[in-house]
């Protein structure tokens, strides 16, 4: 199916595509999906003038998370001669929910993008009490977690329980992602195997998932600074990770102690990073004693570095072992803007997210 060729077949094979990716088994079936990626880019002048929403929007949705160029102004021709969209589009629901996706993979900038994104949204939020249920859960699902922002193996089951009337390939699949599921589970014993294993999804991967664990000491050691430990014994702890002493931990509290030479155990080559992550835990920890808050320049700076971000990615960068350089090594070392830009982004979500938490608890008391 995925080398036939012709119109429907064409179309097919993007649904196709699409069903992969969000059942979490494109690693499968990668070659394939290059290889019909690339048809549809070749193809893209030739569809100009297609009138199928649904069709359009998939295929440029697939192109660009794939990293192809294609222009937004694609989207122009669904659009009237006074630059709204076409009336005609109001009721395809699979095309405005193909819309809306696409739409999350617009660039600043992109106006146009922009306004499909807040038209298909409307839209399909206005129809969600007329539709009948699976298709009302359907759309709620997309607009709550576009695959843009989202990821495959939490919601496999949500797609898989959304479709209607699927077809032989698409049961095929499903069993394929059931069994495939199955294997890349077996290694999550406890909740903390959860995150390494949304960031190393490939089943090909299990040993570095299995090292990449370790740096849940993070949770550890957060909660050591945020609800346990003195400011007299954080400040002692800080100064033992920063000159990685074994011998100076007997000055530490046997909780301390412990949790220091686990660490130490399975992140001696690293030791740098966590010294740096628990500096900036401690200067929190000072921060919240002292009661002298500091500006958001600050807290940002010093957040960016305490969310941990840094400490992940250096992990995760030799534990893959691909592109090891000295010049790669001071390259993250100087913690450039693709990981300060992460962590800024987190850093900013997990604040949120805790205010929201904490205005609740208030609320409730």
């Amino acid at each position: 199916m995925l080398k036939k060729q012709g119109k429907d077949a064409e179309f097919q094979g993007l649904a196709m595509v699409d069903a992969i990716q969000r059942l979490g088994v494109e690693h499968l079936f990668q070659a394939e999906i290059d290889a019909i990626l690339q048809r549809q880019y070749m193809m893209v002048p030739k569809t100009h003038n297609d009138t199928d929403l649904h069709e359009a929007a998939l295929r440029f949705r697939l192109l660009r998370q794939e990293g192809y160029y294609v222009p937004a102004e694609r989207t122009n021709r669904f659009k009237a001669e006074d630059g709204k969209f076409k009336k005609e589009l109001t009721h395809e629901i699979k095309g405005l929910m193909g819309l809306y996706e696409a739409s999350q993979l617009s660039i600043e900038g992109e106006v146009i993008l922009d306004e499909a994104g807040d038209y298909s949204y409307q839209l399909l939020h206005s129809y969600m009490t007329s539709l009948d249920y699976p298709e009302a859960r359907a759309v709620e699902h997309t607009l709550k977690h576009p695959h843009h922002k989202s990821h495959p193996k939490f919601l496999a089951k949500d797609f898989v329980t959304n479709l209607q009337g699927a077809n032989g390939w698409m049961n095929e699949l499903q069993e394929l992602a059931k069994f495939d599921f199955t294997m890349f589970a077996r290694d999550e014993p406890l909740k903390w195997w959860i995150w390494s294993m949304t960031v190393l999804t490939d089943p090909s991967l299990p040993e570095q998932r299995i090292d990449l664990v370790t740096i849940s000491f993070v949770y550890m050691i957060d909660d050591i600074f945020d609800a346990y430990g003195t400011l007299d014994d954080l400040t002692l702890f800080t100064q033992v990770v920063d000159r990685w002493d074994i011998a100076a931990t007997e000055q530490l509290p046997d909780y301390m102690g412990i949790c220091f030479n686990a660490l130490n155990n399975v992140t001696n080559e690293i030791s740098f990073k966590w010294a740096s992550l628990g500096n900036t835990f401690l200067i929190e920890a000072k921060w919240f004693a002292s009661g002298d808050l500091p500006n958001s320049e600050e807290y940002l700076k010093n957040g960016n570095l305490s969310l941990g971000v840094n400490a992940v990615l250096v992990h995760l960068f030799f534990l893959l072992g691909q592109g090891i350089t000295k010049e790669n090594v001071e390259l993250i070392d100087a913690n450039p803007g693709i990981i300060n830009s992460t962590a800024r982004i987190l850093r900013l979500w997990d604040d949120l997210g805790i205010a929201k938490a904490r205005n609740i608890q208030v609320q409730t008391c």
